[in-house]
């Protein structure tokens, strides 16, 4: 199982860094599968084609969340470290996704009828802010008067919409500097 995992994942990371360098459209399927190292039949095992790729960028966010993964101190100040990730997420974002995927990922999961994975609440994002928000409300960093699940929520909804406006102002604006201010805005709502 794990091995499966990792073709999905080698093939995400090839498309989206291919999808960066020479753009959507000039990206081919078998450049995809030659950058991946992976075969024909693994890529079409885990996808139809190169446009059922654009929903599979929330799991190359997972992928920096479990890079991340060992910088993290439970223990520390919880709104810090919910800063510290969202300024990290942004930052790559910011800097190796293309704007009009992004646009785009936004639009397919607006359209489809299908698993919208912005919203699987069993990605490695979710159990992560879980685990954080619920350490903070145990060593009294984050407020006890909302559950765990609906801090999350926030959190999320949160992130979501900056990335959202970032879309619909084209990237006018450094993702990373001014999400960072928006959810230490936020995170000062939580704090008890």
């Amino acid at each position: 199982m794990a091995k499966k995992r990792g073709t999905k994942s080698k093939i995400v990371s090839a498309a989206w860094k291919l999808f960066y360098e020479q753009g959507y459209d000039a990206t081919t399927v078998d450049e995809i599968i030659k950058e991946s190292g992976t075969s024909r039949g693994s890529f079409y095992h885990y996808f139809d084609g190169k446009d059922a790729l654009v929903g599979s960028l929330a799991y190359l966010f997972d992928e920096k969340y479990e890079e991340l993964i060992p910088e993290i101190d439970i223990e520390q100040n919880s709104t810090e470290l919910l800063l510290f990730l969202n300024a990290k997420l942004f930052e790559m974002i910011e800097n190796t996704v293309d704007l009009e995927l992004m646009k785009r990922l936004y639009a397919t999961q607006l359209l489809t009828k299908a698993e919208k994975q912005l919203l699987d609440h069993d990605r490695v994002y979710y159990r992560l802010l879980r685990k954080i928000i619920m350490a903070g409300q145990k060593n009294g960093y984050i407020t006890t008067n909302e559950s765990v699940n609906e801090i999350v929520k926030y959190y999320a909804f949160c992130e979501r919409a900056i990335l959202y406006d970032w879309c619909l102002v084209s990237g006018e604006y450094s993702l990373k500097e001014k999400g960072c201010k928006q959810m230490d805005f936020f995170l000062n709502k939580i704090k008890p």
